[in-house]
């Protein structure tokens, strides 16, 4: 997400440039089901603590969470997995492989290298973590379940989440938000280190607080996230 606030041309060369050769090949050569990724920043400036698929996504708070959703014209079964947002929507994924810029790995890195910590917002923040092998299977059960046409969907008004192209929306969460002061304190203990925190204000373009509502994905295919934060971590830290 910082990286669009410092790079904004290389993050629309990426996200919509990057989306639209994928559409273009997969108009070329059909597939069976496009599933695609999207991110829970999408939800941006949505007040509500838990985030069901139909809620709004249409104020962003920030470059990184503007919607590239599939095109209904196409009539492509597609599932979007929103970060949630956008067409499927990942929140806060983790895992042993992250790149350097995502928070858990840089905390680390400045935990062992016994930096002082940035904690912004004054450490008010709260993330549903998602740890990688969840949101794989997430993803794997949705494979060979391509979405139908919903006859019964209408844009009078539209409903949030369903259309009546094959095309749905998925969270894929953890369902269980943690405190960054409380992450903090896990890779303290796995790490054997002591965090040295500064309180900086909230980022531009940052929220508050994210909670994925997943039960659309768990009616829909059983999905269940079964990896609690000390454990992922854990898996990281070693």
């Amino acid at each position: 997400m910082r990286d669009s606030l410092t790079h904004p041309r290389a993050c629309i060369d990426r996200k919509l440039l990057g989306f639209t050769n994928l559409l273009e090949g997969c108009r070329q050569q059909p597939p069976q089901h496009l599933v695609c990724a999207s991110s829970s920043s999408v939800y941006g400036a949505n007040t509500r603590v838990h985030l069901w698929v139909t809620d709004p996504a249409d104020h962003p708070v920030s470059l990184y969470a503007r919607p590239r959703g599939p095109t209904r014209r196409w009539r492509m079964p597609t599932r979007t997995f929103v970060r949630s947002r956008r067409p499927g929507r990942f929140f806060s994924v983790y895992g042993p492989w992250g790149r350097q810029d995502m928070t858990y790995c840089s905390l680390t890195m400045t935990l062992s290298e016994d930096r002082k910590i940035e904690v912004f917002n004054n450490g008010e923040m709260a993330r549903d973590f998602t740890d990688v092998e969840d949101i794989i299977d997430g993803v794997l059960r949705t494979l060979d379940r391509p979405p139908a046409r919903d006859p019964l969907w209408t844009g009078d008004p539209p409903v949030l989440g369903r259309s009546r192209a094959p095309h749905r929306l998925y969270n894929i969460g953890n369902h269980q938000p943690v405190e960054l002061l409380d992450f903090i304190a896990i890779l303290d203990r796995l790490t054997g280190r002591t965090a040295r925190e500064v309180l900086r204000p909230m980022l531009p373009g940052a929220v508050h607080r994210t909670y994925a509502d997943v039960d659309a994905l768990m009616r829909d295919t059983g999905f269940a996230p079964s990896t609690p934060i000390e454990t992922g971590l854990a898996r990281f830290v070693d």
